[in-house]
């Protein structure tokens, strides 16, 4: 075990930690479709903010990867990103607080502008923070680090949806949904604050940038024309997001048929942070196996939209927040550490790039989810989702591992 191992796992962790706290104010399977409900019947905008959340960043990824190649430190500019990242988060619960009810309309484009600009700076960040993890863990420390890191993400996601609960049940919306915002946004900074404190080695094997960003993509398409094992790699991590079909309209339907108080609502995010914290456990014993991770995610979030199908009361639905919750760090983990294995040293910021590009594709996959609920209804979604992550599980199968 490397000698910084400790103390570089530790600030992973709290940054892992506070980034949940914060994120879990605007989850996008419960708290997200309810603000954005508040302010506009429209179910296909509830998909169109929760694909803003998720996959603000698609083609930026690209450009950061074409100048991320070259440096050999990538932290300065993680710093940058991390400031972009808690404005934007405070800005959204000041315009909630500020503009509410009075401007639906203008308040409903503020989110959406704040959430692109906090997801958007994740392109570059993802970018940078796969760097970072990758210099600073050996294969088997990532696999246990990010367990860790998840694990007690998790741990803050129960914490904050208690909080939610309570804040949502003691005041009146759209108030509540901007404290949450700004309250979070302080927390999110400290987060922020311990992984920026990290020493970054120098990487040695670095490639000379191309002169333009065109001559970097057609290198790029061809890294990927010519890798077999990362066109299935990309296939797989893409269905892998087919739950978001469905995933973000599952607490809308729970709205019909059961009564949803504020207190169930915290308490949904509670279990689905529950079942994040019991599968980081299971993952952090498989690692580092992790083609078995990521087709037990599969199976998990197959079986999630199974018990959806046929949910009728809040215990079933429940059980639907803990399987995609026992089921999403899965995805993480194993994504990030089966491209890892397959990628060149000199040519990994390229690798990630492509991979969460193509497989972003996925982040807005809600969209399509919304008309489909719109045109057929909820039993044609869920079966959908279910021949989606059916295909995702055949790839999975065929993925290349050590």
């Amino acid at each position: 075990m490397s000698p910084n191992y400790k103390e570089n796992n530790i600030k992973n962790i709290l940054h892992g930690f506070f980034l949940a706290v914060a994120m879990a104010v605007a989850e996008p399977s419960t708290i997200l479709p309810l603000i954005v409900h508040h302010f506009s019947e429209s179910v296909i905008l509830v998909g169109v903010f929760a694909s803003l959340l998720r996959g603000g960043a698609i083609a930026v990824q690209l450009f950061a990867a074409f100048y991320a190649q070259g440096y050999k430190k990538v932290m300065p500019y993680m710093r940058k990103v991390f400031l972009a990242r808690f404005v934007s988060w405070f800005m959204i619960g000041l315009a909630i607080l500020l503009i509410g009810d009075k401007n639906p309309t203008l308040t409903l484009w503020v989110f959406g502008i704040g959430l692109f600009i906090f997801s958007f700076s994740a392109g570059f960040g993802s970018i940078y923070f796969s760097e970072i993890i990758a210099k600073i863990f050996d294969k088997t420390e990532r696999g246990k680090s990010m367990a860790n890191r998840q694990f007690f993400a998790a741990i803050a996601s129960i914490i904050s949806g208690g909080i939610a609960g309570w804040v949502l049940s003691n005041f009146e919306p759209p108030k509540s949904y901007a404290y949450l915002f700004m309250i979070s946004s302080f927390l999110l900074g400290l987060g922020l604050l311990a992984f920026a404190t990290i020493k970054e080695p120098v990487k040695e094997k670095v490639r000379v940038k191309e002169e333009s960003f065109w001559k970097f993509l057609k290198n790029a398409f061809k890294f990927l024309k010519t890798d077999k094992a990362l066109q299935i790699q990309i296939l797989t991590i893409l269905f892998s997001y087919s739950f978001l079909f469905a995933f973000p309209f599952v607490i809308l339907k729970a709205n019909q048929t059961i009564n949803l108080t504020g207190w169930l609502i915290g308490g949904f995010v509670t279990v689905q942070m529950l079942g994040a914290l019991i599968g980081n456990l299971v993952w952090k014993k498989l690692a580092p196996q992790y083609k078995k991770i990521i087709i037990f995610s599969f199976i998990s979030v197959i079986l999630a939209f199974v018990v959806a199908f046929f949910a009728n009361n809040a215990v079933m639905y429940g059980l639907v927040f803990f399987l995609i919750g026992f089921a999403m760090d899965g995805f993480k983990i194993s994504g990030m550490n089966l491209l890892f294995e397959i990628a060149p040293e000199d040519k990994r910021p390229i690798y990630v790039a492509l991979q969460n590009n193509l497989t972003s594709i996925g982040l807005f996959f809600a969209i399509p989810g919304g008309f489909i609920l719109e045109k057929f209804g909820y039993n044609v979604l869920y079966i959908f989702t279910i021949c989606m992550l059916l295909v995702g599980l055949f790839f999975a199968t065929r993925l290349k591992a050590e």
